[in-house]
């Protein structure tokens, strides 16, 4: 068994940072603490509202967290400056270190989460801290943790605004682990379960459940680095870079958090202990690529003013590969579906045809700087991403509208392909539907 200085230094060592959490006393109603990410339904203000009402005058996260639907509205600032009020109602008095607010007294340690959701899966996660040191989203990085979808900079800007000077920060990010042999998370959780949980809680809007359990103490650390350490052992490349996290949810939360870390620590540099900060470090559910809750499903592509022929004959062009004839809508989705080679079905206009590819890296890393060539070609050509097979055939009935149908993402091959190419694509894969995606509910101070 490591001994203290063992597992933190192990720890720091990964990236990885023990936090203070903050939970909601259990006298709160956490059904309506626990919010969605703020990067969900940001087409339909009807949610949100109905969330709000819900809420009522309870304790949320609703009311510190400013819900990506609202960024472009003129009240932003109103919003913002109610954001920061609430964030210090709810930690109670600075002054007084017995007053929490309405919070418990932090947790030093990580959290076991079981995750279900409306669909009848059930994803397990570790809440935990990890040092923005060790994060880069530049295409090319060799960081402990790297952004799997192309991060555009114009997004951060505006999310700066609300992290920066928060007296709190609660995670909507997901980080992704690649142990097929399921030797942290899920060992994890069996060990944390022989206790009571921590909290449980149905979430709104059908959204199914959470239950978290306590994970702390100098043994549990132990377990957790040494298991860190396996899975970083057999994601290190010859080069002697390790690939340990792939940011799977949150990606330009997570740059935010790092872009002000940046900041506050130029603007700081003569502090004492400032690389102690908490803005160091970041919340994080830590999930398992090999979770059998965690669904990756492919987001398909639509172009309007084309047809198929054109389309797929660039592709192949592009790609290499051979054109196979299709007969059937049923024929078409079983070829794309099938796990032998990569490939793409085209629909258009009612016809059908697959192209067979040889790469064996994840399909939209190769197919979408093919389709970007072909856009910059044909200015007049529109795009669109679409989620589920049924709306890729329903749009490619349309006259001149190409849809192309996606292979399911391997999760076999998605560390490495992010390992040797960098960052996929922007709407490369989605982890689940809206409902599925993380609820607002740990917490920990950022700069209270």
């Amino acid at each position: 068994m490591m001994t203290l200085m063992d597992y933190s230094e192990t720890l720091a060592e990964l990236g990885i940072h023990v936090p203070d959490i903050l939970i909601p006393e259990n006298t709160h109603d956490l059904s309506r603490w626990a919010v969605v990410a703020c990067d969900q339904y940001t087409q339909d203000r009807n949610y949100w509202k109905t969330a709000a009402d819900y809420v009522g005058r309870a304790p949320s996260t609703l009311n510190i967290i400013l819900p990506e639907i609202y960024l472009e509205d003129d009240d932003r600032e109103s919003r913002l400056d109610s954001i920061r009020g609430k964030m210090k109602e709810y930690l109670g008095s600075a002054e007084n270190t017995a007053d929490t607010g309405i919070f418990a007294k932090p947790l030093h340690g990580f959290i076991y989460i079981e995750r279900k959701t409306a669909y009848g899966r059930t994803r397990k996660g570790l809440v935990a801290a990890i040092d923005l040191e060790a994060y880069d989203w530049r295409p090319g990085s060799k960081a402990l943790i790297r952004a799997t979808e192309a991060t555009i900079v114009d997004r951060i800007p505006p999310r700066m605004e609300i992290r920066r000077g928060a007296p709190v920060e609660l995670p909507h990010i997901m980080l992704l682990i690649n142990d097929p042999e399921k030797i942290c998370i899920e060992e994890a959780g069996i060990q944390a379960k022989k206790h009571p949980p921590l909290y449980e809680t149905p979430l709104m809007a059908d959204a199914g459940s959470i239950t978290g359990w306590e994970i702390s103490g100098t043994q549990a650390f132990s377990r957790i680095a040494d298991a860190f350490n396996r899975i970083a052992e057999k994601n290190t490349s010859d080069d002697g870079s390790c690939f340990l996290f792939a940011v799977g949810d949150g990606n330009h939360s997570l740059a935010t958090a790092k872009a002000v870390w940046e900041e506050f620590k130029k603007e700081n540099t003569a502090a004492p202990d400032i690389e102690k900060h908490p803005a160091r470090f970041a919340l994080v559910e830590i999930v398992n690529l090999f979770d059998e809750g965690l669904t990756f499903e492919p987001i398909h592509r639509v172009l309007f003013g084309t047809d198929s022929a054109e389309v797929s004959a660039f592709v192949q062009k592009k790609l290499g590969g051979t054109i196979l004839p299709c007969g059937s809508e049923k024929e078409l989705a079983e070829l794309v579906n099938t796990d032998d080679s990569t490939r793409f079905g085209f629909v258009s206009g009612g016809k059908l045809s697959c192209l067979e590819t040889p790469d064996s890296a994840l399909a939209v890393s190769r197919l979408q700087p093919a389709l970007d060539t072909f856009l910059e070609k044909n200015p007049k050509v529109k795009i669109d991403y679409i989620h589920g097979s049924e709306e890729v055939f329903r749009l490619g009935k349309e006259q001149n509208t190409t849809a192309i149908l996606l292979p399911p993402v391997e999760k076999e091959s998605f560390f490495m392909t992010i390992g040797k190419r960098g960052p996929l694509p922007r709407k490369s894969f989605s982890m689940g539907e809206a409902s599925e995606k993380r609820f607002y509910l740990e917490c920990r101070r950022l700069f209270g």
